[in-house]
């Protein structure tokens, strides 16, 4: 699938040129299919599996040796990488001895190592210098400069008016990559990365060093050899007294651990929020509270130097109706609007505000609201930490925003069931449905015949609307028919509509060191601690109702598992790449069955979390 359960793209190629436009239309492939991999392909995997697809009636080898195919012809055997190129003959040979009907695919697949390898020649690999991008660093900052060179030559590096000897380093310990997780193998692995070289030094003074010359010196059989080369990056030392002040002008800034987006996010920065600018990177910028966000997402204030830390003093919450929605609204009166930083848990929801000091006498809690108590604690200096005890034993989500510099949390209250027997068991409930992938452009997973994930992705979610609507359900839908619906209009219509429940439907992939073969079942991913509850459940549910294996329950950092307005999971009904699971997941009886059985599970959480 596209976003390999929002970590991998996976590419997908079909040896016979597949133009269906709806799911009535598509034509399984009557002789030797490849969906995976494409022709040349190129991975840092030591493995990699071959999705396909043959008639019965025949034999499939790669390389000369037969391979397991199951009832229907399918096939997706994992097989093993040598570093470089590896060439793969996939035959299909009819075994009515009819040779018009045999076929084969020749496969290129370069494997790449998963580190970059030191230069053959005298000299640093191209864009290995640090910085690649421009910096900036606050005094005494502890800054590292790195370089790929020649192994066993002396390296350093001049910073303005300094030289920073650079030693090799021993050991390189390569991190797997996130998805590794979902393959079982996660395991950090040591390797000998002769040719690294790192060297670290902190600078005092406000200054702009400009770019780092590198200078590698080496010997060898012709003597003495020298190369100087500069990076493509600046180092700047920030001043500490004409400080720059960033505000947030987009509607909600994406903050960062670190200064890409390989980093892990922090709780997003509402707009208008303000922090002092303490370093540089590239696009980004890093606050005086640790978060990294873009420049795109930012302004320069002009009043920086009136700029100050901010107090708190009164809180006061109420019930308010919104979107015919029952809320607990928490108003904070702030001097700035701060950045902020927020930890849930089953029955508390912590909210610790950055540059502040607490002036806290009085806080008002209304009888109406789902807030049990309210505690505070100064942490330090400059943080306070609001913890709010909740009485529901469910959160059901949240909004937060600043109006002016009055920062403004509201909390959702569970929703409102009637338990009139005449009356259906959801009325009044709504559930937002998102069917994965969509048109041309997006097609999802793709099965053994070339049949893409966006068409069953339709179909459980058209059957589960039904479903749904049978009990009384408001259903909304992002899409109804085979189209694209990028990723942000799905996240900005489950924050309109603001459901009680919203569900990503998908079927799975793996990444290319995954076993195609042997993995099947049913998961569920979260990201915001109330939908953790719905992920164990229904996924506890189904797979035991419909005796399905079990993938398993993972917090995922996925864009349909962000929005905080309500439990919001993505679930992933089975393998699109699995030959035996696949049959399973395009039987239309079964289709009615999974859309049954996932309106029962659903029914019964909510009518359980909502007591």
């Amino acid at each position: 699938m596209r976003r390999l359960i929002g970590i991998l793209t996976i590419a997908i190629f079909s040896f016979l040129v597949v133009t269906a436009t709806s799911a009535q239309n598509f034509v399984p492939p009557t002789q030797l299919h490849l969906t995976y991999p494409p022709l040349q392909h190129t991975t840092n995997s030591d493995r990699l599996f071959f999705i396909g697809t043959a008639p019965k009636d025949g034999n499939v080898s790669i390389n000369g040796k037969l391979i397991q195919r199951s009832e229907a012809g399918h096939f997706a055997p994992s097989l093993p990488l040598q570093l470089g190129e590896n060439n793969f003959n996939i035959k299909y040979v009819n075994l009515a001895g009819d040779p018009n009907r045999d076929r084969q695919i020749n496969v290129k697949v370069l494997r790449e190592s998963r580190i970059t390898l030191p230069p053959q020649n005298i000299g640093f690999i191209k864009d290995s210098l640090f910085p690649s991008v421009d910096i900036a660093r606050q005094p005494n900052e502890r800054i590292c400069f790195e370089a790929i060179a020649t192994p066993n030559a002396t390296v350093l590096a001049r910073v303005g008016d300094r030289e920073i000897p650079l030693l090799p380093r021993r050991r390189n310990t390569q991190l797997p990559p996130n998805s590794s997780v979902l393959t079982g193998n996660n395991q950090a692995t040591e390797e000998s990365p002769s040719g690294y070289f790192r060297g670290c030094a902190s600078f005092e003074k406000a200054s702009k060093l400009g770019q780092p010359e590198y200078e590698m010196r080496f010997k060898d059989r012709s003597g003495d050899r020298f190369v100087k080369e500069k990076a493509t990056g600046t180092v700047e030392i920030l001043s500490p007294t004409n400080v720059q002040v960033a505000k947030i002008t987009a509607i909600v800034a994406d903050a960062r651990t670190g200064a890409s987006t390989d980093f892990s996010r922090l709780t997003p920065l509402p707009q208008g929020t303000k922090a002092v600018i303490t370093g540089k990177q590239g696009a980004w910028l890093r606050l005086d509270y640790g978060g990294w966000v873009r420049k795109s997402m930012i302004a320069i204030e002009e009043d920086a130097e009136n700029f100050a830390n901010s107090n708190v003093r009164s809180i006061n919450t109420r019930r308010i109706i919104d979107h015919d929605q029952a809320w607990t609204e928490v108003t904070i009166p702030l001097e700035i609007p701060v950045p902020l930083a927020i930890v849930q848990s089953d029955r508390t929801f912590a909210l610790t505000l950055y540059n502040v000091t607490a002036q806290t006498d009085t806080i008002s809690i209304a009888p109406d609201t789902i807030i049990n108590k309210l505690d505070w604690v100064q942490s330090d200096s400059h943080k306070v930490t609001y913890t709010l005890s909740l009485k529901p034993k469910q959160q059901w989500g949240y909004q937060i925003r600043y109006q002016g510099t009055n920062l403004i949390l509201l909390l959702k209250h569970p929703p409102v069931l009637t338990a009139a027997k005449d009356r259906q068991p959801l009325e009044g409930v709504k559930i937002l449905l998102d069917a994965g992938h969509g048109g041309n452009e997006d097609l999802g997973a793709r099965s053994p015949t070339g049949y893409p994930e966006k068409y069953a992705t339709l179909t459980t979610a058209t059957l589960l609307q039904s479903e749904l609507q049978n009990r009384g359900v408001n259903v909304v839908m992002t899409r109804t028919e085979d189209r694209d619906v990028d990723l942000g209009t799905r996240v900005t219509k489950i924050e309109q509509e603001q459901p009680t429940l919203s569900i990503s439907l998908h079927y799975n992939a793996l990444p290319d060191d995954g076993d195609a073969l042997n993995t099947s079942g049913m998961g569920a991913f979260w990201y915001n601690p109330q939908a953790e509850d719905f992920a164990k459940f229904i996924n506890t549910y189904v797979s035991q109702k419909l005796e399905r294996q079990d993938y398993g329950v993972y917090w995922n950092n996925l864009a349909l598992t962000r929005p905080t307005i309500a439990p919001s999971v993505l679930l992933e009904l089975g393998f699109m790449i699995n030959p035996v699971e696949f049959e399973w997941i395009v039987d239309r009886q079964q289709q009615k069955l999974l859309a049954a059985t996932l309106a029962d599970g659903i029914t019964e959480w909510i009518l359980n979390a909502a007591k």
